[in-house]
């Protein structure tokens, strides 16, 4: 699970994200509301650790904001604010779930994992499909009428990231928060090699799916228009 943690106290932050990461997720910080609010607007995460009080934007207006641009993601609101009518204000903005400061982390990860078990709140994939393809994140095989290619992890990444966004424009900004994360250093180079990686392994597939260029914008996982 990609996890993104707002939270202004760094040291914090990092314990969180530490103990997220042995639990086999990946999770990136960010440490103002304006911050936060760029990187969750991303699409671009499973779920969101959003502390209430934060510099520059608050934590209600955030979520606010990502409800109405229709991020679906979980939200675990966090607050030293524990009144009900702190935490009613929390839940009628959009909140999953609400946590009390100080709190322990394996409530925490408790949490996480109970909101997983919701119908509808996070789907496990074996396979994604669009058009003639078919991709199994678990063995980072993608196929087509019958032929595979092996995905290295970072294309894996990337694809995934395309077939969960069919005919949809991604920006360079969304990719690079899913794939490599606010925290992530890389330069811009980077993307366009693993883009002309997909877009080879697609060709040896005699696949009918093409990753078209947007220019000055993004990407795009549609069919292949060209005869």
């Amino acid at each position: 699970m990609h996890i993104l943690i707002v939270e202004d106290d760094h040291e914090l932050c990092d314990v969180v994200k530490k103990q997220l990461c042995a639990e086999k997720h990946t999770a990136d910080c960010c440490y103002t509301g304006s911050e936060a609010l760029y990187f969750a607007m991303s699409g671009a995460y499973d779920l969101i650790l959003l502390d209430r009080m934060l510099p520059e934007i608050d934590g209600l207006s955030i979520l606010r904001a990502i409800r109405q641009n229709h991020i679906t993601a979980p939200v675990i609101l966090t607050t030293a604010l524990g009144s009900v009518n702190d935490r009613i204000d929390g839940l009628d903005c959009g909140a999953d779930d609400y946590l009390i400061k100080p709190y322990d982390i394996d409530e925490l990860l408790a949490r996480i994992r109970a909101l997983s078990r919701r119908p509808g709140i996070f789907t496990e994939l074996t396979c994604l499909t669009f058009l003639d393809i078919h991709f199994e994140p678990d063995t980072r095989t993608l196929s087509c009428q019958g032929k595979q290619q092996k995905l290295s992890k970072r294309e894996a990444f990337l694809m995934e990231f395309f077939l969960k966004n069919p005919k949809k424009t991604l920006t360079r900004e969304q990719i690079f928060s899913r794939i490599w994360g606010p925290d992530g250093t890389v330069e811009d180079g980077n993307l366009d090699t693993y883009i002309y990686f997909l877009r080879k392994h697609l060709r040896t597939l005699k696949s009918g799916v093409s990753i078209s260029t947007i220019h000055g914008v993004g990407y795009r996982l549609e069919e292949n228009h060209v005869s």
